[in-house]
């Protein structure tokens, strides 16, 4: 066995081990993100006296930005599979990371503004 390969193999394995770690951590956003979109669209308007509509479209949102974690998470840990099968990184799509922040920053925007208008 040439010198410093054991170093290669156990680097592999521990960058498929983070990957897959990252994986898992796609799957609890998206698990997280649907159980705000219950919290948002079912739960509150139906404990709250409160127009039903833009808490429901609040749950829509999250439920939609979580099916978003689960399916990019599932594309993403296959590109990174690929990608250190042929000892190479594959960054993540730039759109898309900008997509989901925008996301994120108007979906947190959204619900700041019914914390204040139910309050």
């Amino acid at each position: 066995m040439p010198e410093g390969e054991p170093e290669i193999v156990d680097a592999t394995r521990r960058t498929r081990l983070a990957s897959e770690r990252t994986y898992l951590a796609w799957w609890r956003s998206g698990l997280t993100a649907l159980a705000v979109s219950v919290g948002f669209g079912k739960i509150v308007p139906g404990v709250a006296d409160v127009t039903k509509w833009p808490y429901e479209v609040a749950g829509v949102g999250f439920a939609l930005i979580g099916t978003v974690f689960f399916a990019y998470g599932a594309h993403r840990q296959r590109s990174l599979d690929r990608a250190l099968d042929r000892g190479e990184f594959a960054k993540p799509d730039d759109r898309v990371m900008l997509a989901l922040a925008l996301a994120g920053v108007v979906l947190g925007l959204l619900a700041l503004a019914l914390v204040f208008v139910s309050g």
